[in-house]
């Protein structure tokens, strides 16, 4: 019995190896910048310019940057920021708002 707790509890830790982390202001600038993200119905690249193209179905242009070790973006005609943390698991991405709510994205190849 005891050999089967100890081989679940190996199995357990090295999951946590793959467990999300939340990226930092330089992070998220190397995870996100001259890369596209697909999302379950549409994509968004993130230009090094600071520009993001957002499209699920029709283009919409944006701006983007991190800062504060938050991902932040502007969609025009709005002036207003809106921030993000973000977290990061192998190739997926995973933007939480500020009420907690998350969208989840896989990183282009």
């Amino acid at each position: 019995m005891r050999r089967i707790a100890l081989i679940f509890m190996l199995l357990a830790n090295a999951g946590h190896a793959e467990d999300w982390q939340t990226l930092t202001t330089k992070e998220i600038t190397t995870a996100l910048s001259g890369r596209t993200i697909d999302y379950d119905a549409a994509w968004q690249e993130f230009l090094p310019s600071g520009r993001t193209l957002y499209n699920s179905g029709r283009d919409s242009w944006g701006y983007w940057e991190a800062r504060d070790n938050q991902y932040c973006s502007q969609w025009p005609p709005a002036d207003g920021w809106a921030c993000y943390n973000v977290l990061q698991r192998g190739t997926q991405i995973r933007f939480v708002g500020e009420s907690g709510d998350a969208t989840d994205g896989t990183l282009r190849e």
